[in-house]
């Protein structure tokens, strides 16, 4: 979990019209699952796709519901790339995330700016709690990337964005052996569901 991401450094028929319809609205209900995240930097409103990562978003929920990522902190900040968080406490003590998930970086969903994807180790199916927020477009990192994977992407930003965009410009530091922790703690005080397809 310690080194969750550092390998892409080193890799740099519908039966009648009415189903259409029917489907076309549900699809409308699960891009409106709505989570919000409350950090001591401001809310994050995020749009989870249970239609194109029904899996990751099922465990990411799982951690939610859980209260797994209260008190959690971002900790791995790069402008120009990704903010990182989900895993460990702001005396970068690292929290328990057994439950973990298959990659479905193959689902057509981009880590574009604005997206939420999940960090995992070299292992494509490690991933578990730990997440990252591009803040770049960062297209090495789609399906298939350098090592046949890539990295899922499950949602995207509402709102908040501007919040996102003043936690990459927190001054970084080393801590410990993590690099690029920040300086003052950026803490996740909790994660809820604000919204479920109602």
């Amino acid at each position: 979990m310690i080194k969750q991401l550092t390998v892409i450094f080193v890799m740099m028929g519908l039966w009648v019209c009415g189903a259409q319809s029917d489907e076309s609205e549900q699809h409308k209900e699960r891009k409106q699952m709505k989570v919000i995240m409350k950090t001591s930097m401001g809310d994050i409103q995020l749009a989870l796709d249970a239609e194109k990562a029904p899996k990751t978003v099922e465990n990411f929920l799982q951690y939610v519901k859980k209260g797994h990522y209260t008190d959690t902190i971002f900790h791995r900040v790069m402008d120009g790339f990704m903010i990182q968080g989900g895993g460990f406490t702001a005396d970068m003590q690292q929290k328990p995330a057994p439950e973990t998930v298959e990659n479905e970086a193959a689902n057509g969903l981009a880590n574009a700016t604005g997206t939420i994807a999940m960090a995992r180790t070299m292992d494509p199916h490690s991933a578990s709690a730990q997440f990252f927020i591009n803040v770049n477009d960062n297209t090495f990192l789609n399906y298939p990337g350098q090592d046949g994977w890539g990295y899922c992407v499950f949602g995207e930003v509402v709102e908040g964005m501007d919040v996102v965009n003043q936690i990459k410009g927190v001054a970084t530091g080393n801590a410990g052996p993590h690099q690029n922790v920040p300086k003052e703690a950026v803490v996740i005080t909790s994660i809820d569901v604000v919204a479920d397809g109602e």
